[in-house]
């Protein structure tokens, strides 16, 4: 078993996946164990939708649709970063876009090899096993704070498998195609999405490393 420590650092957002099916057995196993997140007052709002095999197809093949139709239609339901980026958030946000994309040949020049790129993630980069994660519409921020913990724990808990993940936050733009077709209740909002499998270690977009800022750059000691 790995350690506590070594499952957080070496936990990485996974763009390559081996089809290698995953047990419903062990995807239980992990959400049963994530589910130990803590929660305000115990509401435990956690959600999720697993879809395999042809459900993970035909989701896949509805939000495609739409996506290289149009692929700027995608509308989140609620303002899901910041309504305006701004230092020091929109330099990492470019690094780690530049050297993913760096990593695949794409250039800035080249809109269709971004497209291409992007339109990956809504076939779970290919992982045999996606997770379309909701909570109630009515819960607020102190809930979705407790839905952090939960997702972080459903991606340690894989690492404890052998597995690897990607949370996804672009499948909550196509909210309203994710309600159609899995049948997901207006009343709920779509938190995200991920994909869960085993990694493809010989996938070069996977050598990507993001960078952390030092604990002296976000923490201030009170002591006196």
């Amino acid at each position: 078993m790995i350690s506590v420590d070594e499952a957080i650092t070496h936990r990485r957002s996974v763009r390559a996946f081996l089809p290698d099916p995953v047990s419903r057995e062990t995807i239980e196993h992990i959400l049963a164990v994530a589910s130990r997140a803590p929660s305000g007052t115990n509401t435990q709002p956690w959600k999720a939708n697993v879809v395999t095999g042809a459900a993970r197809k035909r989701l896949s093949k509805a939000i495609l649709d739409e996506f290289m139709e149009d692929p700027t239609a995608n509308q989140h339901e609620r303002l899901y970063y910041m309504e305006k980026w701004r230092e020091p958030y929109v330099t990492r946000r470019r690094k780690v876009g530049w050297d993913m994309y760096g990593l695949v040949g794409v250039t800035r020049e080249d809109k269709e090899g971004m497209r291409d790129q992007t339109a990956r993630n809504y076939k779970f980069f290919d992982a045999p096993v996606g997770i379309i994660f909701t909570i109630d519409q009515d819960m607020h921020w102190g809930s979705w704070l407790d839905y952090g913990m939960f997702l972080e724990n459903v991606m340690l808990a894989a690492r404890g498998q052998g597995l690897e993940t990607c949370p996804q936050a672009a499948f909550a733009g196509y909210h309203k195609v994710v309600r159609r077709v899995l049948g997901i209740p207006d009343s709920e909002a779509i938190v995200c999405g991920m994909a869960l499998g085993k990694e493809d270690t010989s996938a070069v977009i996977n050598k990507l490393e993001t960078v952390r800022e030092p604990v002296a750059d976000f923490t201030i000691f009170h002591e006196d």
